[in-house]
């Protein structure tokens, strides 16, 4: 089996593997926290490093924008601007990028949905911290062990894999899943 074939199998047996109803359940349950966030007139925000962060981004735009079909937009930030992380990595430090973003948007009735491949990242669970000072329902997508996040929030989801890259597909298809739910739920497309 060459490298591409190899990758490709991988990608499937992981995707198959999460493919259960403890996952699908974990899935409906981010849907409606979603869906009650936006119909109690709350948002989401949502945050993540690296490949993570573009994650974070794809996901908001697709509740704010466009994802299957016409329908209002869906309130949505991803603590994303380069000009905010920058600033607060200057003045705070680079652990505080997230938790400064929470502060300044999140409130009670919001939801914050951190992704992180391996859970331990300390601007994520400092985001944690700030979302639960708010009030706010807090759900993680992680990958390998959960790590430092695991057990701290409301929801966890946690992709199988060993390597950014994989977990981060699984992440994916839990977010265009999400997606989907809460159309469907909130306007019926």
């Amino acid at each position: 089996m060459d490298d591409a074939l190899r990758a490709l199998t991988n990608a499937a047996e992981l995707a198959r593997a999460f493919a259960t109803e403890d996952h699908a359940s974990r899935v409906r349950k981010l849907a409606m926290m979603v869906t009650a966030s936006v119909r109690g007139g709350g948002k989401v925000l949502i945050c993540g490093n690296g490949g993570s962060l573009c994650d974070a981004t794809h996901f908001a735009e697709e509740l704010t924008g466009r994802f299957r079909a016409d329908r209002p937009a869906i309130p949505a930030i991803a603590i994303a601007e380069p000009g905010h992380l920058t600033c607060v990595a200057n003045d705070f430090g680079f652990d505080r990028v997230f938790a400064r973003g929470v502060e300044a948007l999140g409130r009670a009735g919001d939801t914050l949905i951190l992704l992180s491949t391996s859970g331990n990242s300390a601007n994520i669970v400092a985001a944690l911290e700030a979302g639960e000072r708010a009030g706010m329902t807090t759900a993680a997508l992680l990958g390998k062990s959960g790590g430092a996040l695991r057990g701290r929030c409301d929801l966890e989801i946690i992709a199988p894999g060993e390597t950014s890259d994989r977990i981060q597909e699984i992440h994916m298809l839990v977010l265009h899943t999400v997606v989907q739910l809460v159309e469907k739920e909130l306007y019926g497309v």
